[in-house]
């Protein structure tokens, strides 16, 4: 029985790394504002806990930046700190709710705060990265909105914390509300497997 435990675990952190990939992917491709590169990473650490939560971000941000987006590489560090914090938040959420009866509908407003509180630790690294290293520009959609701002007047690295700030959170805000909707649905199908992994 442990080892049909452990194999599951291993193999939806595996699957969170893909939803990660194609997440991030479907973004890229569309040249949306938003990153969606973190569905798994989230779904894992509130399935199994923070330390799980690095593993998804880690394989995506592997495979991504060998494959498809070279920029995937140099935010690995954010993905494990969306990771540990979502990992940390969900922990702080099991108290007044049962692991199959955390859902979208049972967080309600607590979503924002949730979403503020993953994103902004996210925010700090990935702005810091984003400015430091690529002066702004990288493959994502957001770097529209960082040269324009930049454009009207505003410092490039001001300009990259503000937009930064804005996309981390309403990315957040879309990838919670995703997971939540999502998470019933793997508690059914999955049982308990979860819980017994957190012990």
């Amino acid at each position: 029985m442990m080892n049909t435990n452990r194999t599951l675990k291993l193999t939806t952190l595996a699957l969170c790394g893909v939803i990660n990939i194609l997440g991030g992917t479907i973004a890229l491709l569309l040249r949306l504002p938003v990153y969606l590169d973190s569905i798994g990473t989230i779904l894992a650490a509130a399935l199994f806990g923070p330390a799980a939560g690095l593993v998804p971000g880690l394989i995506s941000g592997l495979i991504s930046g060998m494959t498809s987006d070279v920029y995937a590489f140099y935010y690995i560090p954010v993905q494990l700190v969306i990771g540990l914090v979502a990992g940390l938040v969900f922990r702080r959420l099991r108290p007044s709710h049962t692991a199959e009866s955390l859902s979208l509908r049972s967080m309600g407003w607590k979503l924002f705060p949730a979403a503020l509180v993953i994103s902004l630790p996210g925010t700090v690294v990935s702005s810091t990265i984003t400015a430091v290293v690529f002066g702004g520009i990288t493959s994502s959609g957001s770097t529209v909105l960082v040269q324009l701002l930049h454009s009207l007047g505003m410092n490039l690295t001001l300009s990259v914390c503000v937009v930064q700030a804005l996309t981390d959170f309403v990315d957040r805000m879309i990838v919670l509300a995703v997971v939540l909707v999502i998470l019933p649905a793997v508690h059914s199908a999955f049982g308990s497997l979860s819980m017994r992994s957190r012990k």
